[in-house]
């Protein structure tokens, strides 16, 4: 969801479509295939806080999934939340996972406020200067606004400014390829996460509102289409998450030509290489009461 970590409820109206990705004749070097007890075990050995709380076998493969789908640049970024395992032990997990050959790329576990997110530093920095050329848009929630309202990067030049910052830190990090693993943090006690997440986890229209009227917004009972898209890389292992956002009904056809953009370009970004072997996306309508950001 866009800006939102779960929706709670269920949809009043459904219309899905998939798209099958095929691999493009020059691919990246395919990743060596551990097994997935190995896999699992790379999670729970550097990620558990004690023997009751190590991440479960589902929660570990989708992890590694992701891992996969940032490294290949098929999303900026993954916000780590299987539990409270920090900057260390994430560093910890991404160096088992280049020994046993999973990956290849360098990678960076960046943190903002408590939060930890798992970056390729090539391709975040390629998105994050796209979104500063103007082509995702915002939603405005504010709680002071009657509906929600379309707005762009040039109306919101302190979020202009945050991502430009961004840019430049990590692209400093760049410069020093001594770390196959790397970590960094950025001070963000002004900032509205959720809308920063939303940028960096690759979301086309990303929510955005006014700090200071508190965390209420004008989507209760607002008909959203949630557009999810998921990805299938392992035989045998149920379909990973690599998307899931949502915008007013109401603003779709206002943004559909940015949302078919998106979709087109992770089209191509999923043929390039064939570590993922196809691509599903799907959208729904639902309204809830309530939304939280």
């Amino acid at each position: 969801m866009l800006g939102v970590r779960h929706f709670a409820g269920g949809g009043q109206e459904s219309g899905r479509g998939s798209c099958v990705c095929q691999p493009a004749a020059e691919e990246e070097r395919p990743m060596s295939t551990p097994s997935p007890q190995l896999l699992v075990a790379a999670a729970q050995q550097t990620l558990g806080m004690g023997k009751k709380r190590s991440p479960p076998r589902a929660a570990c493969l989708h992890l590694a999934g992701e891992v996969l789908a940032v490294a290949r640049g098929l999303k900026p970024a993954l916000l780590y939340d299987c539990n409270c395992a920090g900057a260390s032990e994430l560093q910890s997990y991404l160096e088992e996972l280049l020994g046993l050959g999973f990956l290849s790329q360098r990678l960076h576990i960046l943190e903002i406020g408590e939060n930890s997110l798992i970056v390729s530093l090539e391709h975040v920095c390629q998105h994050l200067e796209q979104v500063l050329l103007g082509t995702i848009a915002f939603v405005d929630v504010s709680s002071s606004q009657p509906h929600p309202s379309i707005c762009f990067l040039d109306q919101l030049q302190d979020l202009k400014a945050r991502v430009a910052e961004i840019i430049m830190h990590l692209q400093g990090l760049q410069r020093d390829p001594s770390l196959a693993v790397s970590s960094s943090r950025l001070h963000s006690s002004d900032w509205n996460l959720c809308t920063v997440f939303g940028i960096l986890l690759g979301y086309p229209v990303s929510y955005t509102f006014h700090l200071n009227q508190g965390d209420d917004n004008c989507l209760a009972l607002t008909p959203l289409r949630v557009f999810t898209a998921r990805i299938s890389w392992m035989l045998g292992q149920p379909p990973v998450l690599l998307y899931s956002f949502s915008v007013p009904e109401s603003l779709f056809p206002a943004l559909r030509d940015i949302l078919n953009t998106w979709e087109k370009d992770l089209r191509t970004r999923c043929g390039t290489q064939s570590d993922i072997a196809d691509l599903s996306i799907s959208s729904e309508i639902v309204t809830l009461p309530a939304v939280a950001l």
